[in-house]
């Protein structure tokens, strides 16, 4: 184990798959305003940036027409509507961090943890041969 990581396993998404239905999914907790929802988000090496689906961004209160800032998303979501969201993310026992995410108006994407900002924050560890990944904090 790396030190100061924490580690976790990675989660059976499609069961029919058995050991290629396995997904390196974090459990952490975002908060915008005073509102806080505990998430799965996806580590996602290959995205530029977070993005957040839609239903998640109503259930922390956030509201769409207050979003100024538009994001736009690349391949399989460029043709979705995204709004840039600031919120605190908290990873396990990590000091919480601020995690800019392009929030999506579909709920048909997983939330993604991307480049900008989430690998800018952490640093991750995948040992798929093992099932288990270890984040720590930049």
């Amino acid at each position: 184990m790396i030190p100061g990581a924490e580690q976790y396993p990675y989660v059976q998404v499609d069961p029919a798959a058995g050991p290629l239905g396995l997904m390196p999914y974090l459990p952490l907790t975002l908060t915008f305003k005073q509102q806080s929802v505990s998430v799965m988000g996806l580590p996602d090496t290959g995205a530029t940036v977070n993005v957040l689906p839609y239903d998640v961004g109503l259930q922390l209160g956030a509201v769409w027409d207050q979003q100024t800032v538009v994001v736009q998303l690349t391949g399989n979501l460029a043709s979705v509507e995204a709004r840039g969201l600031i919120l605190l993310g908290t990873v396990g026992r990590f000091p919480p961090v601020h995690l800019a995410f392009a929030w999506a108006k579909v709920n048909s994407v997983p939330l993604l943890l991307g480049q900008v900002n989430f690998f800018l924050e952490f640093d991750a560890y995948f040992s798929r041969s093992r099932g288990v990944f270890e984040i720590k904090p930049k």
